[in-house]
């Protein structure tokens, strides 16, 4: 038997893809499956950003780009953030990735180590404890809880800050509770951080165009107190319904830039070319797009909670963000991965168990509304059917 790392033993993974990949089985033997459980948006890249890739590939963008990204790409990034947020980062400092992944490995990697302790939100993103895991570093769960509405709380995130704490791992808009932050909390936040100097930051904000009912993205990079050791997370999937061109960007502080080009070269040399001027395209664009496709999620988001909130033994609060739901499903007497599995098997419906984004994700399942109003409402009616008639196991 071939003897490989044990850090690849101790990799997790992220469970929406085999949903993904079982959905498409029961599809294939002539099933009827809806599909409520992958986080994509379900809308078409925008076209203006399309002709900008196909027409890259005609002036012959066909090669190697220099590892961190095209400078007018890196350019557009930052211009983009100081209209977004008022500041100003320069060029050098913006680094363009394939996906918003390979941000969170390469930050991990550079913290994590046998011995360090590196805090992230649970539940949350899985990949965030996969990679603390595979470095050997301890993962320190940050419990984000219903009753604080899905926003975590400095106050407890601060108290489990110890010597050993390298990293910590923030997510507003966040995946998979749909929660958002405060002002007031990031603010406590920062404050309680400046008495951690050596803690570094991870802020993975790739929802943070994708907020509902006057919730407001508050970006870490507008705290410059922090900004020394704060890594930015963000990109096109999302906000653009990009997720297949794998297309991120990360802001670094100054004294990390040169290793992670060190890390890029190693990793993947160059993001694809074309996508590059595809992400151009879609930040100095029209984004009448973006905001046609927020609106219909705002649409779709109310009818969820509202069908959600008439399930027998279910609650859900609504969310403030991304395109999820995350409802209580406690009171049905159901394990969440139990009830997740059975409802994909039996009814047809494809979601998320809670466990699948951390322990305290039990009692939940994730709801991904990216899909159309008419299959929502055909797959809660499923799972209402269900409910009433199954016995829980």
């Amino acid at each position: 038997m071939l003897r490989t790392v044990a850090g690849f033993d101790r990799l997790g993974e992220e469970n929406a893809f085999t949903v993904l990949a079982r959905a498409a089985e029961l599809s294939a033997q002539g099933r009827d499956v809806i599909n409520l459980g992958i986080g994509q948006p379900d809308f078409r890249t925008p076209e203006h950003v399309v002709e900008a890739a196909v027409q890259a590939l005609r002036d012959g963008h066909h090669g190697y780009t220099e590892t961190t990204g095209i400078l007018p790409l890196r350019e557009t990034v930052a211009g983009y953030l100081a209209a977004r947020t008022g500041v100003t980062i320069p060029a050098d400092r913006v680094m363009i990735v394939p996906g918003g992944k390979v941000t969170m490995f390469a930050a991990i990697m550079m913290f994590g180590e046998p011995g360090a302790e590196i805090l992230y939100p649970d539940p949350g993103f899985p990949i965030y404890r996969s990679m603390i895991e595979f470095t050997g570093a301890r993962p320190v769960p940050v419990p984000i809880r219903e009753s604080n509405d899905f926003a975590f709380s400095a106050e407890e995130l601060l108290s489990l800050i110890t010597p050993a704490t390298r990293l910590v791992i923030l997510n507003s808009p966040a995946n998979p509770t749909a929660g958002v932050t405060p002002r007031p909390e990031v603010n406590r936040l920062v404050a309680g951080l400046l008495e951690h100097p050596n803690v570094a930051v991870l802020s993975d904000e790739i929802y943070d165009r994708i907020i509902y009912g006057g919730a407001e993205h508050v970006s870490l990079l507008g705290y410059p107190e922090i900004r020394n050791r704060l890594i930015l997370l963000n990109g096109w999937s999302k906000t653009y319904a990009m997720t297949g061109w794998r297309l991120g960007w990360s802001v670094w502080p100054t004294t990390l830039v040169e290793r992670f080009r060190k890390f890029a070269v190693n990793g993947w040399s160059c993001v694809n070319a074309a996508a590059q001027y595809a992400g151009i395209a879609a930040l100095e664009g029209p984004q009448d797009a973006v905001d046609t496709m927020v609106s219909e999620f705002d649409s779709r988001r109310q009818v969820t909670v509202d069908l959600l909130n008439r399930l027998p033994g279910v609650s859900c609060v609504a969310p403030r963000g991304a395109f999820y739901a995350f409802p209580n499903i406690a009171e049905t007497g159901w394990a969440a991965k139990s009830l997740a599995s059975a409802l994909l098997e039996r009814a047809g419906v494809a979601l998320i168990g809670g466990p699948d984004f951390g322990t305290l994700g039990e009692g939940y399942l994730r709801v991904s509304y990216a899909n159309s109003e008419d299959n929502i409402r055909k797959a809660l009616a499923r799972v209402g059917d269900f409910l009433a008639e199954a016995r829980p196991r």
